[in-house]
């Protein structure tokens, strides 16, 4: 399959239908479950679509080394290669890197700001021209809605449109009764997409339940396969 081919295949074209288009330039989107789900995976195989649409990505992790997140990327793209028969794979994964930065935080005691300073440098500064931003590993239960707001503007002023995880822990609930994520009530007005993983049978199910202002409890017609790590339908 050549490239092209892979991109219109994907199943991501359901996720970008279900969110009628998209997230969309200016908007943020968080991924939620229980730590050890699959949000780093979902969001690593939606930065690679982007990535094969030749659109540059930087990947921020609060919680993993640069070569740790390196090697999901590997991972994924072998599984899609493999799984899509990609014609000339070798050079297909030499063009996408090029169009990815990872960079690595430490949440505790690096302030929002200083984050931002830093993508911002590297885009305009160093004139990488990204779409979009992956937040993974932020802990939504040690900052505050201030954090997201930043978030929010920065990607508006930048058009870019951004993904963040978010772990859910501790004890039941942790939705409320629209299937909304607690630790993600006060952020509501920043988070455009909502969309929780939750294990079923032998995949990981993903559920839309907030699309650009409306609540909408309803399972996707996608699945993580926890042996391959990629999206499905």
């Amino acid at each position: 399959m050549v490239k092209t081919e892979l991109i219109k295949r994907s199943p991501l074209r359901i996720l970008e239908k279900a969110m009628r288009g998209g997230l969309g330039r200016g908007n943020i989107a968080a991924l939620a479950s229980r730590k050890g789900v699959g949000k780093t995976a979902c969001l690593v195989h939606i930065a690679t679509d982007k990535l094969f649409q030749n659109k540059p990505v930087i990947h921020v992790s609060y919680s993993s080394r640069v070569d740790y997140i390196i090697n999901w990327y590997e991972d994924i793209f072998k599984e899609i290669a493999k799984k899509r028969q990609l014609e000339s794979a070798v050079t297909v994964h030499d063009e996408i890197i090029k169009n990815r930065v990872i960079m690595n935080f430490k949440q505790e005691g690096t302030q929002t700001e200083q984050v931002l300073k830093s993508l911002e440098a590297m885009i305009r500064d160093g004139n990488f021209a990204a779409e979009t931003i992956i937040i993974d590993g932020f802990d939504f239960s040690r900052s505050s809605r201030d954090d997201l707001k930043q978030f929010k503007t920065f990607a508006q002023r930048l058009g870019l449109e951004i993904w963040f995880s978010a772990s859910l822990k501790g004890n039941e609930p942790l939705f409320d009764d629209k299937g909304l994520p607690l630790v993600l009530k006060n952020y509501m007005e920043e988070i455009s997409v909502i969309i929780t993983l939750r294990y079923q049978e032998e995949f990981i199910r993903l559920q839309m339940v907030k699309s650009h202002g409306e609540t909408i409890p309803g399972e996707l017609p996608l699945t993580l396969d926890p042996k391959t790590l990629l999206i499905a339908e």
